[in-house]
């Protein structure tokens, strides 16, 4: 079961927090903020990064809708270890810390809930992991771009990823900006994807062949 199958949930989130719109590219919470609440996506996506001493980010991780993030509160993080920053338009809940602890305690079906969610970040940790180490650049693209699209999960595919910008993307996958400019430019030959009259790119079921084939 995810969260928004259940209507009562999401109001309830709506009554105990605060609803929040954001267009993209603005920041939900910064590395280094107190970290006093949990976040809910209600809509769009949202990009966590981290920024090393000298300035480097990494990107460790994509948001989509009806998951939470934020949650490091709850197991004592005192400060945030990363950031979060919108990627498309984005609605977002902010839940105070002891307000989701109280819906923990009173409601065994949340916390199954929001049990399962935890569990499914630490699955996607692992496969992020995997994929890090052991497939190539291209591969890595393909699956960001298809996670990106919603390609895989339960909720229905958003081929429209929006616009995101190269170097975005190749923080993502960890690699350089004319690489992901190479694999692209292949991907839109071959049919896997296509952009609209702007820079949205649409991602076809097709670029699963990249992924699939070695």
């Amino acid at each position: 079961m995810n969260l928004s199958s259940s209507k009562s949930f999401v109001e309830e989130l709506d009554e105990r927090g605060t609803i929040r719109q954001y267009q993209p590219r603005r920041t939900v919470f910064a590395q280094g903020d107190v970290a006093d609440a949990v976040y809910y996506l209600q809509r769009g996506k949202i990009k966590l990064s981290l920024v090393s001493p000298r300035g480097k980010e990494a990107i460790i991780g994509i948001v989509s809708a009806d998951a939470f993030f934020g949650e490091g509160c709850l197991a004592g993080q005192a400060t945030r270890m990363s950031g979060a920053t919108t990627i498309t338009a984005c609605t977002v809940a902010r839940i105070p810390k002891g307000a989701i602890q109280d819906m923990l305690h009173e409601q065994p079906r949340f916390a199954e809930v929001f049990t399962a969610h935890l569990l499914s970040r630490n699955v996607r940790i692992e496969e992020d992991l995997t994929d890090q180490l052991f497939n190539s650049s291209e591969k890595r693209l393909a699956r960001v771009l298809l996670l990106l699209a919603n390609y895989g999960k339960d909720a229905l595919p958003e081929p429209a990823i929006g616009k995101l910008s190269q170097q975005t993307l190749a923080g993502m996958v960890g690699t350089t900006r004319s690489r992901v400019s190479f694999f692209m430019n292949k991907f839109r030959a071959l049919g896997y994807i296509q952009y609209d009259g702007g820079t949205n790119v649409h991602v076809q079921a097709s670029l699963l062949n990249v992924i699939l084939h070695e």
